[in-house]
């Protein structure tokens, strides 16, 4: 007999609500749901293939051991037992720093990969931190860092509300958003236009986002810096500024000016391929839309300039006025986040505070580039990489140079994967440890709704129960954190238990708390959840902007049932003071807490206590990217892309999502393939840096002269993984063309997009 189900969908920043079909113990179908209160019943063709995702064959269901050179299937404990020995053993042979730990992106879409790493690192002790960040979206979180003083401090744009949206390197028509967390993307920019607003795609392609726009712009990929540098200068020089109550709060405004008056729309138009006059009735458009908001994503990220690009966005919004105000781009506000502070002076942001051993990389918000990842295992001396966590990583086919850093792995002393698949990086753990299908897990958004276009919080619980030979991945994460730090054998509840201790310690001993003086035991003893995972979200519910602070249960008498007081409906939308866990379980679709409000000056966090519109860091790299107007541009240039039906390297393992126009298949346009000789459905050679490929050739004219685009993701075709679907069309990886030598040197972000590659016909 079949049944309903609801789950988040953890396969793309969108985090649509879902309603699973559900026979025994197998999701058989996933549609939209309605009742959602973010998505509305929105769902894409990846939410639509949950149940196969699901239910792929290929997926592990047990931990493997190498055994004798062979991974071998083998028990939980047996698995944490050789963990357990290897990696305290090397620590106390080669030190912490010899023990690396590579974060990739599905962590940010499970409640595991967000409570447990920070844990995982403490107890390692390691400065050898690597994550996706590096091979994505580090360029915005530092330019972040600089401007407020808070690295997640990202202002997104107001889609509901605007009358004029300027998307740089962002197709999320087909990526569903990113940074930007927003169901139905492609119904907002439609909604957008319909109400009389106008949208501009800055992209080299012309993408299905591009499709919709008022207005496509094609400029030379990587010159986005440059553009936007020109728009602002333009602001600055025609006396169109209009920065409003954000001056009060604002440094740099007056200096500005004079930093970008060489970066003219007449002096970047040839780097940038475009017209003067575009740019320069771009600029008078963006300062007269009634509000507006610019946003940049990955294409705009993942290039030579790309915290600059980051910054600018940032600069035009507030130049425009248009920075935390209804309509332009606000800061969230995500109900386990932290509650809002008084306005005032901060810690800042700085880099640089250790750096990496080999080529002396600066660390960035606590991480090292990916980049620079192979050259610390194959390194030696003191302080090499001889052993490696990757949690939900797949940096060999997501990094730049992934030959290279397979050779790296495969030499290491010790691995361990958490991971469903056996794939290009887990075939070289000594242990994989397998997380069980998401439908058997819960999930609430921890990352994203601190993106997310609309204030809202929803959490479910497992759509099917956890299988008996599984563990839940709360529980795999937690075990791993005891096997590293010597107490391998201690319950997993007491990972969890000792972080809402020292959670409560420290809020009650805040004298400016509303719990100050209180009893952490009693506290901790208020809170709900039928597990540790689920009592820390209750802890951060409660602590948060729109949490009771445990109001209700410290002034109901002891043997009453707690939470049963009745408060009075906030400005928020919800009951003053009342968001906790078994609020939310009692609205299984979701809580609606209203659209973005203005938060300045509260999200500040510089040193100033201050906008800091021009800090030292993006100052000194300014001359660099004016240098840039005199240099040459490569005649031909290679860009990625997204596929609606694909996240990275994750889903090509599920038929329904490959084939079709998910192809690994290098796009031309017709101008260069006839130059180049090269034919529709024939076969290239492209050679960059890092190597050479051979691709098959897709003649369209949706990309601009100069430019070619191949995916990212693919390159399934290294023995000993288990991905029989992949396997049968694996594609190239682009990030072979890199040997990581190209990176943004602000974020240490690979470049990843925008540099010169050379392309000849295959017979």
């Amino acid at each position: 007999m079949s049944r309903t189900a609801l789950r988040i969908c953890p396969l793309c920043e969108a985090t649509c609500g879902l309603t699973l079909t559900i026979e025994g113990t197998t999701v058989t179908g996933a549609r939209g749901d309605r009742d959602d209160v973010f998505s509305r019943g929105f769902i894409c063709p990846k939410g639509a293939s949950f149940g196969a995702l699901d239910a792929d064959p290929d997926r592990l269901r047990t931990p493997l051991v190498r055994r004798d050179g062979r991974l071998r299937e083998a028990t939980w404990e047996e698995a944490y037992d050789a963990i357990a020995e290897a990696v305290p053993a090397l620590v106390r042979q080669y030190g912490a720093q010899s023990v690396g730990v590579v974060l990739g992106n599905p962590n940010v879409h499970t409640m595991a990969g967000a409570l447990y790493p920070p844990l995982l690192l403490k107890a390692l002790g390691t400065r050898n931190l690597f994550t996706a960040s590096t091979l994505d979206q580090m360029p915005k979180h530092v330019s972040s860092g600089l401007l407020f003083g808070d690295p997640f401090a990202i202002p997104v744009p107001d889609l509901d509300r605007t009358d004029f949206l300027l998307l740089l390197g962002a197709n999320p028509v087909e990526s569903n958003g990113s940074l930007c967390t927003a169901p139905d993307f492609p119904g907002l920019l439609k909604a957008l236009r319909a109400r009389g607003g106008k949208l501009v795609v800055v992209d080299p392609r012309r993408t299905r986002t591009a499709r919709l726009a008022d207005r496509h712009l094609a400029p030379r990929p990587g010159s986005d810096a440059l553009l936007l540098a020109a728009l602002a200068q333009t602001l600055l020089a025609e006396g169109l500024t209009t920065p409003g109550a954000l001056a009060e709060h604002t440094d740099g405004l007056g200096e500005l000016g004079a930093a970008l008056a060489s970066f003219t729309p007449e002096a970047v138009a040839p780097a940038c391929d475009l017209p003067a006059t575009e740019i320069r009735a771009l600029a008078r458009e963006l300062a007269a839309a009634p509000t507006a908001a610019v946003y940049g994503r990955i294409g705009s990220c993942t290039v030579e300039y790309g915290t600059l690009a980051s910054w600018l966005v940032d600069v035009l919004n507030i130049l425009t006025g248009n920075l935390d105000r209804p309509g332009g781009a606000l800061f969230p506000l995500p109900a386990a986040g932290p509650r809002p502070r008084p306005a005032g002076s901060g810690k800042g942001f700085v880099t640089g505070r250790w750096h990496s051993r080999v080529s002396g990389h600066p660390e960035v918000k606590s991480e090292l580039p990916t980049a620079a990842l192979a050259e610390e295992i194959e390194t030696p001396g003191e302080g090499r990489i001889r052993a490696l966590i990757a949690i939900a990583a797949n940096p060999v086919l997501s990094a730049p140079d992934g030959r290279r850093l397979d050779g790296a792995l495969a030499g290491l002393d010790f691995m361990v994967s958490v991971d469903p698949y056996l794939n290009e990086t887990s075939r070289h753990a000594h242990v994989v440890l397998p997380p069980p299908p998401p439908a058997q897990s819960a999930h609430h958004d921890f990352a994203f709704n601190g993106f997310a276009i609309r204030n809202q919080v929803r959490y479910t619980r497992p759509a099917v129960p956890l299988e008996a030979d599984r563990l839940d991945e709360c529980e795999i994460h937690a075990r791993l954190v005891l096997a590293v730090s010597g107490m391998h054998g201690a319950a997993p509840s007491e990972v969890d238990e000792s972080v809402i201790r020292a959670t409560l310690a420290k809020e009650t001993a805040d004298p400016h708390s509303p719990l100050h003086g209180e009893e952490p035991t009693r506290l901790a003893g208020l809170l709900h959840g039928e597990s540790g995972p689920e009592r820390r979200l209750d802890l951060m519910l409660r602590l948060g902007p729109y949490g009771d602070r445990f109001a209700t249960e410290l002034h109901t008498d002891a043997d009453a049932p707690a939470g049963t007081g009745a408060p009075e409906t906030g400005a928020w939308g919800v009951p003053e003071g009342s968001l906790s866990l078994d609020r939310l379980l009692a609205h299984p679709h979701g809580i609606d807490l209203g659209p973005l409000r203005p938060r300045l000056p509260g999200v500040l966090r510089t040193r100033s206590g201050r906008i800091e519109l021009l800090p030292d860091p993006i100052a000194a790299e300014l001359p660099r990217l004016r240098a840039a107007l005199a240099q040459r541009p490569a005649a031909l240039v290679l860009v990625g892309r997204r596929h609606l039906r694909s996240n990275n390297s994750w889903l090509h393992n599920v038929p329904a999502l490959v084939g079709g126009s998910n192809r690994c298949t290098l796009q031309v346009h017709p101008y260069d393939a006839d130059r180049l000789g090269l034919t529709d459905g024939g076969r290239a050679r492209i050679t960059a840096d890092g190597g050479a490929l051979d691709v098959p050739v897709e003649v369209t004219d949706t990309v601009r002269t100069g430019v070619v685009s191949l995916p990212h993701g693919w390159g399934h075709d290294r023995a000993g993984s288990r991905l029989s679907v992949a396997a049968t069309d694996p594609g190239v990886n682009v990030n072979q063309l890199l040997d990581g030598s190209r990176l943004d040197p602000l974020s240490g972000t690979a470049v990843l997009n925008g540099f010169p590659v050379e392309l000849a016909p295959l017979p």
